[in-house]
C-alpha cells in the first residue's frame, strides 16, 4: 500500500519561540512518526530571498531552523522522514518555470500576498506594483513546484495559505490536460486545532507584539520571563479562574493531563501566583532542557547539520526528482533531438484530454468549481462555505450522484446532461484504471 506523502515548509526566520514549538514543530514531528506516512520537511531559504536581503542573516537563519527542528527531535530517515533544504534541489527552479507556462496570470493576479501589497500601495497613494517584486509576485508558483516536486498528497496549513494549496491544484491539472497525468493533486491539511499560546501580555504570542518566550531562552532567563507574565491582582488564597489566564494555558500545553486537573484544583483553591509561575517555570523547563542542549550543541557543530541535509538532497534527487523531471521534460518535448517526437499514445491523449474539476475561491472568499472538458465548461457551481464542502460535493458528482435539476449547477452553453454525465463516466473510468494501477504499485513494493 502507498504511504501518503505529507510535506511541510518550513521559512527560515530565526530561532522560534514556545508558540511555534507547540503549534507547529511539535505536533509535525509526532505525526511524522505516524505508520503509513512519508513525510518531507523542507528550509523554505529561496522563499526566505523575497523578503530578506542579508546574506549573513538567511544563512543564520537556515542553521537556527535547522537545528531547532533536529534538536525538538525530528529523526531524518531516508523513505520515511526527509529533511532538506529547498536551495539543494535546483530541480524545483526548473519545475517552477514549467509550472509558470502553465499558470494563468489572472490567477496570480488574485494571489492574497500580492494583493494586499497592491492595496497597502493604493492607500499610501503610489503605483500599485511599487516594490512588488517578481519574486513577490511568483511565490504560489514556487510553492506548487515544491509541493508537486514529490506529488505530496497532503499539505497542512493554516486558512491563510488554503488559497496557495489551490493554487498548486490548478496548476497541475492545467499541466496534466496538456501534458497527460503527471501530478498527483495536493489536498490542504487545514490546521484548525493548532495551539494557540498566550504571550507574556496574555495575547498571542508573537513576535509582532514582542510578548514572546523564546524557545531555547537560558534556564534564568526563562525563569524570568515566566515571572514577568502579566496576571490580575487576586492575591494568595483567593480563587482564580482558569479561563482567559495565559499562566493555565501555558501550563496546560505542556502538563499531562493529571497535571493539568491537579493545577486546575490548585487555582480553585487560591493558588499564589509566585507558586503557579514557579510550577509553570518549573514544567516548561523539564521537557525543553534537553531540547535546549541539543541545540546548543549541533548550533555549535553546524559541519553535522550541513552533511545531514546534503545526504538527504542527494538521495531525493537521485530516487525522486530527477526521474519525475525526466519524464516532465520529455513530456513538453525538452528531449533529444534523436528521440522520435511522434504522437502521444492513445493512453497518453486520453489522459491529456480527460475531463477534469477545476476548483477556485471567489473574491467574496466562499468556494466554486468548473467541470471542463477540454476548452468547453460543462458545469459550474459557485457558493459554497469551504473547500472541503466543495469537495464533497465534487465527490457526490464523481460518484455518479449527478441530478440535472440541482439548482446549484449551471450548465455551459450548448451543453446538455447527457454530455455532463458521459464526462463523468469517464472520469469515472479514468479513477477506476488509476486505483488498479496504485493496487499494483502496492503489491509490487
Amino acid at each position: 500500500m502507498q504511504n501518503t506523502r505529507v510535506l511541510t515548509g518550513i521559512k527560515p526566520s530565526g530561532t522560534p519561540h514556545l508558540g511555534n514549538y507547540v503549534g507547529a514543530i511539535r505536533p509535525a514531528i509526532t505525526a511524522s512518526r505516524q505508520g503509513g506516512i512519508e513525510s518531507f520537511f523542507f528550509l523554505a531559504d529561496y522563499h526566505a530571498l523575497i523578503s530578506v536581503t542579508e546574506p549573513a542573516r538567511v544563512q543564520d537563519a537556515t542553521l537556527q531552523i535547522a537545528a531547532s527542528w533536529l534538536a525538538a527531535g525530528l529523526e531524518p530517515e531516508p523513505g520515511k522522514v526527509w529533511f532538506y533544504r529547498q536551495s539543494d534541489l535546483p530541480e524545483t527552479t526548473e519545475l517552477t518555470w514549467l509550472l509558470s507556462c502553465v499558470a494563468g496570470k489572472g490567477l496570480l493576479n488574485r494571489a492574497h500576498a500580492y494583493k494586499a501589497a497592491n492595496d497597502r500601495n493604493r492607500e499610501a497613494g503610489v503605483d500599485e506594483d511599487a516594490g512588488v517584486s517578481a519574486g513577490l509576485y511568483m511565490y504560489p508558483v514556487l510553492m506548487a513546484a515544491d509541493i508537486l516536486l514529490f506529488n505530496a498528497h497532503r499539505v497542512p496549513v493554516g486558512r491563510d495559505q488554503v488559497q496557495h494549496i489551490e493554487m498548486a491544484r490548478d496548476f497541475a491539472q492545467r499541466f496534466n490536460h496538456l501534458y497527460g497525468e503527471h501530478f498527483t493533486l495536493p489536498e490542504a491539511a487545514i490546521e484548525e486545532h493548532v495551539a494557540t499560546l498566550p504571550g507574556l501580555d496574555g495575547r498571542k504570542m508573537s513576535k509582532s507584539y514582542d510578548n514572546v518566550i523564546p524557545l531555547f531562552a537560558p534556564r534564568e532567563r526563562l525563569r524570568k520571563l515566566v515571572y514577568s507574565m502579566v496576571t490580575d491582582s487576586r492575591g494568595p488564597s483567593e480563587p482564580k479562574d482558569t479561563e482567559g489566564s495565559n499562566v493555565f494555558e501555558l501550563y496546560q500545553a505542556f502538563a499531562t493531563g493529571e497535571e493539568t486537573a491537579a493545577m486546575r484544583g490548585a487555582f480553585a483553591g487560591g493558588i499564589a501566583w509566585a507558586d503557579a509561575k514557579q510550577a509553570l517555570f518549573e514544567r516548561i523547563d523539564a521537557e525543553l532542557a534537553p531540547v535546549r542542549e541539543r541545540y546548543q550543541e549541533l548550533v555549535a557543530a553546524p559541519e553535522r547539520i550541513e552533511t545531514l541535509l546534503q545526504e538527504n538532497a542527494a538521495l531525493l534527487r537521485e530516487q525522486k526528482v530527477a526521474p519525475l523531471l525526466r519524464e516532465l521534460r520529455a513530456a513538453v518535448g525538452l528531449r533529444p533531438l534523436t528521440v522520435a517526437a511522434g504522437r502521444p499514445s492513445t493512453e497518453a491523449r486520453s489522459r491529456a484530454t480527460a475531463p477534469v474539476f477545476k476548483q477556485y475561491r471567489e473574491a467574496d472568499g466562499r468556494f466554486g468549481f468548473k467541470l471542463v472538458d477540454g476548452d468547453r465548461t460543462l458545469l459550474v457551481a459557485e457558493g459554497f462555505a469551504s473547500p472541503k464542502e466543495c469537495g464533497q460535493f465534487i465527490a457526490s458528482l464523481r460518484g455518479g450522484r449527478y441530478d440535472a435539476d440541482d439548482e446549484r449547477l449551471q450548465r455551459g452553453e450548448g451543453v446538455d446532461a447527457d454530455d455532463v454525465r458521459a464526462a463523468l463516466q469517464a472520469m469515472a473510468k479514468a479513477d477506476e484504471r488509476k486505483a488498479k494501477e496504485r493496487a499494483g504499485e502496492g503489491q509490487g513494493a
